[in-house]
C-alpha cells in the first residue's frame, strides 16, 4: 500500500471522527444560510436561537439530520482529497529530483487539482446532505404544531435521491457545482498556510497532536474567512426548486441578488456557527489524521517486515 493510501485512509477516519464532533454545528449554519427571511416569527434569530429551537422541536436528531450521507460524503471526500493531493505533491517532488519541502505555488497547484477532482466526485453526495439538514417542514414547522411536521420522521438518504430524481432530474445533483470549484480556493488556501507553518514550526521544534490541532485551526479560519459567501451560494443553489423564492442563474447572480435583498449580511448569515464548526472539524482532521497516519505507516512496516521473514 502506498503512502498516497496511508494518507487517505488517514485523512477518512480523522474526517469522519471531527465531523461527528462537530456535525449539530452543520446543520445550524446551513439552516441560517439559506434562510433568507430573518425577520419572519419562525426565523432563526443567531446560532444559539437555532440550536435551541431545533432542540426544542426536532430533539438531538434533528441536529444529526442529513449525518448518514455526510458521513458518506466526508469519507468520500476526505478519501480523494487526500489521495489527488500527496499524489500530485509526489509528482512535483519527483519532477525537482530533490527531498525539499514544496513550495507555496506547488501547495497550490496540489490543492486546486485535488479539489476539482474531489468536487465533481462528491456534490452529489453533499446536494443530497442539504436538502436532508434543511428540509423545509424543519425550517416551516409552527412551534404551535411542533408535534406534526417538525416531529415527523425525516426523510432517509435514499428517499432523499429518490425525490430529488422525481422532483428534479439527474442534473440536480450537481446544482451548485460551480460555487464549488470556485471554492477549491478554500482547501487551497487552508492546505498553503497548513504547508507553510508546518515547515516553518518544525525547524524550532517536533510538532505534537496540539500542534496540529492548532495548525488546522489557523489554516482554516483563514480559508473560510475568506470564502464564505460563496458558500452561502453554493447552499441555496443546491435547495430543492420549490424552497427557493427566487433561482440562481448563475453564482455571480446569486451573490449580486442576496446583496441587493439582503445587504452585505446577507452574504455571512451563520458564519459565527459556520467558522466555530470549520475552524474545529479542521483543527480535530489534522490532529487525528496526523495520529492515524503514523499508526497506518506503522501498521504497514510491520506487516511487511513480518511478510519478509516468513
Amino acid at each position: 500500500m502506498s503512502d498516497h493510501v496511508a494518507h487517505a485512509l488517514a485523512g477518512v477516519g480523522g474526517g469522519v471522527v471531527s465531523l461527528f464532533l462537530t456535525y449539530p454545528l452543520v446543520t445550524i449554519s446551513q439552516r441560517l444560510q439559506v434562510q433568507k427571511d430573518s425577520n419572519s416569527k419562525r426565523a432563526y434569530k443567531n446560532g444559539r436561537h437555532a440550536l435551541r429551537k431545533i432542540y426544542k422541536d426536532e430533539g438531538v436528531r434533528g441536529l444529526y439530520s442529513g449525518l448518514n450521507s455526510a458521513v458518506f460524503g466526508i469519507a468520500l471526500t476526505n478519501g480523494t482529497y487526500y489521495y489527488f493531493y500527496e499524489w500530485t505533491k509526489d509528482r512535483f517532488k519527483k519532477l525537482s529530483k530533490t527531498n525539499r519541502p514544496i513550495n507555496v505555488f506547488e501547495s497550490m497547484a496540489a490543492s486546486a487539482v485535488a479539489g476539482a477532482f474531489t468536487v465533481l466526485i462528491t456534490n452529489p453526495v453533499w446536494v443530497v446532505n442539504t436538502r436532508m439538514t434543511t428540509r423545509k417542514d424543519s425550517l416551516d414547522a409552527d412551534p404551535s404544531t411542533s408535534s406534526s411536521a417538525a416531529k415527523s420522521r425525516p426523510a432517509g438518504t435514499i428517499e432523499t435521491v429518490l425525490r430529488i430524481l422525481h422532483h428534479d432530474g439527474v442534473s440536480a445533483f450537481w446544482q451548485g457545482v460551480v460555487p464549488a470549484l470556485i471554492l477549491v480556493i478554500n482547501p487551497i488556501i487552508q492546505y498553503t498556510v497548513f504547508e507553510q507553518l508546518r515547515t516553518y514550526w518544525r525547524k524550532f521544534k517536533k510538532l505534537g497532536n496540539f500542534d496540529f490541532f492548532l495548525l488546522g485551526a489557523i489554516s482554516k479560519l483563514a480559508a473560510t474567512g475568506l470564502t464564505y459567501p460563496y458558500i452561502v451560494v453554493k447552499s441555496r443553489m443546491q435547495l430543492r426548486q420549490d424552497d427557493a423564492t427566487v433561482r440562481y442563474r448563475s453564482t455571480l447572480h446569486g451573490l449580486r441578488e442576496i446583496y441587493i435583498h439582503e445587504g452585505i449580511s446577507g452574504l455571512y448569515k451563520g458564519i459565527t456557527s459556520k467558522l466555530l464548526q470549520s475552524v474545529l472539524t479542521a483543527a480535530f482532521l489534522f490532529m487525528c489524521k496526523e495520529a492515524l497516519f503514523e499508526f497506518t505507516v506503522s501498521l504497514l512496516t510491520k506487516i511487511r517486515a513480518r511478510k519478509i521473514t516468513n
